[in-house]
């Protein structure tokens, strides 16, 4: 990888489909390359397609949308040391900067100023393993915490890791979402009332607006 440069699957303006900022005017980062395979994965074309771009060429583009709301994802987009950068730029022209990490790769160089959107992976994704737990030491008050859950097993996990790590006093959001076309919503909803569970559930509202398979949006 060049200096200053980044390896970018897609820049797009849409709808953020998640987080407490669901809803929102946002542009998408997406950059290349993951090192997880979770089994219901719906950006496997992040894995490795993308080209390679100068950060302040990013920029221009992100600026280019008039959105002041910005999310880097991917992919895994801490994989790319030159992340840190692009960060620093856009809060240097202070973009409020989303990023999107599976927790798998260690969080503590982020700056503080991100909202981290931290996603750890459940049994049923395949990756749980991958999790690396002292990531949660770095998580602020204004950083979120996603589970997508496939079954009643992932449910029941989330919940005990929600309450041992005591998430809902660290935090801003926990997130409880299901993995698309596994676990109907109004499922886990019944789930989550029963234990009195303090969590967000979640959908992945871009899904709901457009095609579940369209992308750059």
């Amino acid at each position: 990888m060049r200096p200053h440069s980044l390896l970018v699957n897609e820049i797009f303006y849409s709808v953020q489909g998640e987080s407490t900022y669901a809803g929102m005017p946002c542009v998408f980062v997406r950059l290349t390359g993951c090192n997880l395979r979770c089994n219901y994965c719906d950006t496997e074309y992040a894995f490795y397609e993308g080209r390679v771009m100068a950060i302040d060429e990013i920029v221009r583009r992100v600026a280019d949308y008039d959105c002041k709301l910005v999310e880097v994802t991917g992919g895994e987009p801490l994989l790319q040391a030159n992340v840190h950068e692009l960060i620093d730029e856009l809060l240097r022209r202070e973009f409020e900067v989303l990023l999107e990490t599976s927790g798998s790769v260690d969080v503590g160089r982020v700056d503080p100023r991100v909202v981290k959107i931290m996603d750890l992976k459940c049994p049923g994704s395949g990756e749980v393993s991958r999790n690396l737990w002292h990531n949660l030491d770095f998580l602020t008050a204004r950083d979120e915490v996603k589970f997508v859950l496939s079954d009643r097993r992932d449910y029941e996990w989330a919940r005990d890791v929600i309450r041992r790590y005591e998430l809902n006093r660290k935090v801003k959001a926990v997130l409880l979402s299901c993995a698309f076309g596994r676990l109907e919503p109004a499922q886990l909803a019944q789930w989550i009332l029963a234990d009195h569970l303090p969590v967000r559930l979640q959908l992945q509202l871009h899904k709901l607006i457009w095609s579940p398979d369209a992308r750059g949006v």
